[in-house]
């Protein structure tokens, strides 16, 4: 009898189970996109004016409910994101212990990341309404400093995605492509945090190199909640440490 790709079950109750993991991975990623461009980049630009900080204070004292929004957005974010770490983690752990817990541990703390954009968030809507010394400072100040925080959190945002690509060609269970655009986007990302502070007047530098990643963030989610697996592929290949183990004799 032929064995499996490395980590794949051997039975079709052991792939329903797969896929079903496959499509619950997929449905948290898929949360923590939607509550990431919400809160990210529809809420966070109408309250942030960049370089108008008496505008930033305005805008967070005019419009109290919808930075308690962009708050809660990013809280539920944190939450998906964690979730998303984790079942990624049980969905890779048979293809490659290692890199799963790579991108289990990546993902978390980016998570944390976000945590602390919202509480910073949070601080800042509370400073314009009730002020400690000048308001607007204080406001601008925590903007740039959210700014900041997602800034260098770009490198674990990369991170995550190389050993999630390098799973995703190990398995076989998904394209081939889509795992080197994985770990490609993932190597833009790394690189784009690094040249955002040593050259920042290169910022369309950065946002091309994160191109990919967003290009293969989005066909991951749509590949894991369409498909799940390649069910072809959890038998296609024998499983490395099958072929390494000696014959038995008889």
């Amino acid at each position: 009898m032929g064995s499996s790709r490395a980590g794949a079950p051997a039975d079709g109750a052991g792939t329903a189970e797969l896929v079903r993991t496959a499509r619950t991975t997929g449905l948290c990623y898929l949360g923590m996109v939607i509550t990431a461009v919400l809160g990210l980049l529809v809420i966070r630009p109408r309250l942030f004016a960049a370089d108008d900080p008496s505008a930033t204070l305005a805008h967070l004292v005019g419009n109290g409910s919808l930075a308690r929004a962009g708050v809660v957005l990013e809280m539920l974010m944190v939450l998906a994101q964690a979730f998303t770490a984790m079942w990624f983690y049980r969905l890779f752990r048979t293809v490659d212990a290692f890199a799963a817990a790579g991108i289990a541990v990546f993902g978390l703390i980016s998570a944390v990341l976000g945590l602390s954009s919202a509480a910073l968030l949070a601080t800042a809507a509370e400073a314009a309404v009730d002020p400690v010394g000048d308001a607007s400072t204080t406001v601008h100040l925590l903007y740039l400093s959210i700014g900041n925080l997602w800034g260098v959190g770009a490198m674990f945002f990369g991170l995550w995605l190389i050993p999630m690509g390098y799973c995703v060609l190990r398995s076989g269970w998904m394209p081939r492509p889509l795992g080197w655009l994985l770990i490609g986007g993932g190597a833009g990302y790394l690189l784009g945090a690094f040249i955002g502070y040593l050259a920042p007047e290169a910022g369309a530098v950065v946002e091309i190199l994160a191109v990919p990643a967003h290009v293969g963030e989005f066909w991951m989610v749509g590949y894991l909640l369409v498909r799940g697996v390649r069910r072809w592929a959890l038998q296609q290949a024998p499983r490395d440490d099958a072929r390494m183990a000696p014959t038995a004799s008889t």
